[in-house]
């Protein structure tokens, strides 16, 4: 039994009579600036029922990764005991995000060679991720998720979907991501000391995607660019599949630190002049509209302009929006992103940064929500429902559908190869794999007696 039946093993028992056919799945998103828990399960053919949500200051982490362990457990058991009472719900299992400078990509070529010419299966294909998980990396990283790409069957380039099509050599193109083991293991480390069962680790943008994006865009071509609290994600799709992922170590709380600086006040009052008056181009602003900070401990109030305030804004936007420009052009489709670039995360509320990225890029641009996959649900009110609505949240919505794909795709490869297994089509990995070696173990003990005269056992000095 694979670790992905295990957990869906484990969701089971926490459903209701009437639920079993719609597993409850939990998302956590352990962010720079918030962690946040959600609680939903599928509804209808792509929409989410959300049956509860929690939120809570992050003070543990920083740029993406774990810098205080105490900090973040904490942060954690807040967030799940509020996602808890809201849903219901008794949380033990969760699918967890993952970023941080960090997390590498690299693409890699799977072959898998069967002995018959029959169909491919669900099952082959896993084998194929399988092997990946295999790849020697540099000392210290570790794969996180092994994305297929175009598959070749035969000689036939170009498959999207090799289930189901004949054929006894199957070739496949993949997108592998990796991260560091340090700073997984610190993840895996928060999770267990909150007495919680990690179902999956997903890649932060793989998640904000699946909420935010839609098929057609990804065929089109499109840019998903997630500006978070510590990094800002870059995932770039095209004919539906991942071609390039990448993570920045800039976001909002360095705009909120440059806003401190260059306005001297504190860090609690740049956060809030951000939000409120913040604009990513200064033009926007009329030279004559100032703001007044209250003073520290009686001293004065501080005047701060408006237009000054967006200038520092713009200056820090400007270099996050060239790094992505930078990952979009050295990703090599440039050209070919119909659909352009869709901005999600907590950064993406600042005001005009949709028409500062097309100057900058010059690429069609809109903001993505995460609403377009929620459906209607009696357990949250009107105002949490719209509050969810928010970018910020596109990661942690995107964090279920992914969950929610995870138990669904278990459960298809489980009947695929009970299926299998009656019709006597498919047989044991582990004989087929020990038939394989006994084989090449003959072929190369023929090709040794041919070359030399003399069979292997000799060759090599045993008797």
């Amino acid at each position: 039994m694979n670790k992905q039946q295990q957990n869906t093993q484990h969701m089971k028992p926490r459903l209701a009579e009437n639920e079993k056919d719609s597993p409850i799945i939990v998302g956590l998103d352990i962010g720079t600036t918030k962690i946040c828990v959600t609680v939903g399960r599928r509804s209808g053919a792509s929409k989410i029922e959300l049956l509860g949500v929690g939120k809570a200051e992050s003070s543990g982490v920083n740029r993406g990764v774990v810098a205080n362990i105490q900090r973040t457990v904490s942060s954690i058991r807040d967030a799940v005991s509020i996602a808890e009472s809201q849903s219901n719900v008794d949380i033990k299992v969760v699918n967890v995000g993952i970023a941080g400078q960090h997390i590498k990509s690299i693409q890699h070529r799977g072959i898998l060679t069967k002995r018959d010419y029959d169909e491919v299966t669900r099952v082959d294909v896993e084998q194929l991720i399988s092997d990946m998980y295999k790849l020697v990396l540099p000392p210290g990283e570790e794969i996180i998720h092994v994305l297929p790409q175009e598959f070749t069957i035969d000689n036939e380039p170009g498959i999207k979907e090799p289930i189901g099509m004949a054929g006894r050599r199957v070739e496949a193109n993949f997108h592998i991501i990796s991260g560091r083991v340090t700073d997984i293991n610190n993840i895996k480390r928060c999770v267990d000391n909150s007495d919680l069962e990690i179902s999956s680790l997903v890649l932060e943008p793989l998640a904000s995607s699946e909420a935010v994006l839609d098929d057609e865009e990804k065929t089109a071509g499109v840019v998903l660019v997630d500006v978070g609290g510590g990094t800002t994600d870059v995932a770039i799709f095209h004919e539906g599949i991942i071609r390039h992922t990448a993570v920045i170590p800039l976001g909002g709380n360095i705009v909120t630190e440059d806003i401190k600086q260059g306005c001297s006040v504190l860090r609690n009052q740049a956060e809030q002049l951000k939000v409120r008056y913040g604009s990513a181009l200064a033009d926007e602003n009329k030279d004559n509209e100032v703001i007044c900070v209250p003073g520290i401990r009686g001293r004065e109030a501080k005047e701060i302009s408006v237009k000054n305030l967006a200038y520092i804004i713009q200056a820090r936007m400007e270099e996050i929006i060239e790094h992505v420009y930078y990952e979009i052009k050295s990703s090599g489709y440039e050209d070919k992103l119909i659909a352009g670039i869709v901005i999600t995360g907590g950064g993406a509320q600042l005001k005009h940064l949709v028409q500062l990225v097309e100057y900058i890029t010059g690429i069609d641009c809109r903001i993505g929500y995460p609403n377009e996959y929620l459906a209607k649900t009696e357990m949250l009110n009107k105002q949490a429902l719209e509050e969810l609505k928010s970018p910020m949240y596109a990661t942690s919505i995107g964090l279920l559908i992914k969950g929610v794909q995870a138990v669904e795709d278990a459960e298809a490869t489980e009947h695929e190869e009970e299926a299998f297994k009656k019709s006597g089509r498919v047989k044991d990995i582990a004989e087929e794999k020990n038939k394989k070696e006994s084989w090449f173990s003959k072929l190369l003990s023929d090709f040794i007696k041919d070359d030399t005269g003399i069979d292997d056992d000799t060759f090599i000095g045993r008797k």
